[in-house]
């Protein structure tokens, strides 16, 4: 009987030994960047350190093939657990099927809205949230300073008005001898972050709004908007300070000391504080975006990391522990030191060390009155500004004509989303 007893237990033991140990897989895919791969990294050593039974696998893949690759895995029943996406992707992979709510025991909504930035709520679908950030980003104004000494400019001073962010471009475009631009006083890029900086900040400066609250009417197709566009396109057109899209990509043009000032997301932070193989040779600051008539306006976006509908169980506990974690206040600071993105909680972006660092603390002063566009479809709309600017840049059309295509295209893309 006795001998009975003590095989049960070791029994019992070795069974409670083997169940301590399981180790529980989770997939977390999102998109090659490498500052980004190099945060998810760290945080994963971190998290499976203090989570000795969960193993996370890190899958990248190139941006141009990510959206397909996330939808033919999860619609198979297979690829991620946890998947990282835009937030203008959302109603996208609501409709895909691609994502379940979060639970609401271990994501309070209440909790959620009190905690993070508002601009996080586009995440919330009939109360409930689907996603949830670690960074979010805002866009700022960079400037060369060597460029700005040889133009007789204070390398200090960047321009704070749209006024003197124009009279600035065209002390810092520089010509050859037949004309043509070599160096451009201000970049133009509607496929970078300009058509963000075109809808949502120069729209509200010049007294309008693009969208309406639920962003199911374009509204920019006023004066405001065409004064907005206007200044916008005749930094081309009107005062050829600036080539669209010069050298390919203006964010490499200003890498390249060819531009003098940019507007970008603050994303860029962790590159160009690494600069990659050739680090970044340039004296460059950042400063918040030029205002106009008074007006500070900025835009917000962010990418996001939602529980897709393929984890279920232990796997889905798990998700939500991952989950937990990488959107804990150590891993937001962990992630702007490292990528430059900034935290989508308030209580870390805001500490004095961060709203007033000399870098990204522009970025995230200038969350304080972002506003983040509802996107149905963020590369629709966005060609739609691109396309926009080429009518006037290339076919000499004139602006108001072109702004009214835009409204219209952009008006359909919205009502195909609504099945209006």
């Amino acid at each position: 009987m006795r001998l009975n007893i003590l095989l049960l237990l070791t029994y019992l033991s070795l069974s409670f030994s083997a169940k301590a140990q399981e180790i529980i897989e989770i997939d977390y895919w999102q998109y090659a960047y490498k500052e980004r791969i190099s945060a998810i990294d760290k945080l994963i050593t971190m998290f499976e350190a203090e989570n000795p039974n969960i193993k996370v696998n890190h899958t990248t893949f190139a941006y141009a093939q990510y959206r397909t690759k996330v939808a033919a895995a999860v619609s198979a029943g297979e690829g991620p657990d946890i998947v990282q996406l835009f937030y203008g992707w959302l109603d996208d992979y609501l409709a895909g099927g691609i994502l379940q709510p979060l639970s609401q025991q271990e994501f309070p909504t209440a909790e959620i809205d009190e905690l993070y930035f508002p601009m996080v709520q586009n995440m919330k679908v009939d109360g409930e949230y689907y996603a949830l950030p670690t960074a979010v980003r805002s866009l700022a104004l960079f400037w060369n300073k060597k460029l700005f000494r040889e133009a007789g400019l204070d390398p200090e001073k960047p321009p704070k008005t749209l006024d003197e962010l124009l009279d600035h471009a065209k002390k810092l475009t520089k010509r050859d001898r037949a004309g043509n631009i070599i160096q451009v006083g201000m970049t133009l890029s509607p496929t970078g972050q300009d058509h963000n900086w075109w809808r949502e900040v120069l729209t509200r400066q010049y007294g309008g709004k693009p969208y309406s609250n639920d962003g199911a009417k374009v509204l920019y197709d006023d004066q405001a908007g065409l004064d907005a566009f206007k200044f916008y396109s005749g930094l081309s057109t009107d005062h050829n300070v600036t080539v669209v899209d010069f050298m390919d990509k203006s964010e490499a043009a200003f890498r390249a000391g060819r531009a003098a000032l940019h507007i970008d997301g603050s994303f860029l932070l962790g590159t160009f504080n690494r600069g990659g193989r050739r680090p970044l040779r340039l004296e460059w600051g950042v400063t918040e975006l030029p205002r106009h008539n008074g007006i500070k306006s900025n835009y917000a976006s962010y990418w996001v990391n939602g529980i897709t509908t393929k984890a279920a169980g232990a796997k889905k506990q798990a998700a939500e522990k991952f989950l937990k974690f990488i959107t804990s206040e150590e891993a937001m600071q962990l992630w702007l030191d490292e990528v430059g993105e900034l935290p989508a909680r308030k209580a870390v972006a805001m500490q004095d060390s961060n709203k007033n660092h000399s870098t990204y603390g522009a970025f995230i002063r200038g969350l304080d009155y972002a506003v983040s566009t509802k996107f149905y479809s963020e590369a629709g709309q966005r060609q739609t500004v691109v396309d926009m600017l080429d009518r006037v840049v290339l076919t000499g059309m004139s602006a108001k004509e072109s702004l009214a295509i835009a409204a219209r295209e952009d008006q359909a893309i919205i009502d195909k989303a609504l099945n209006k």
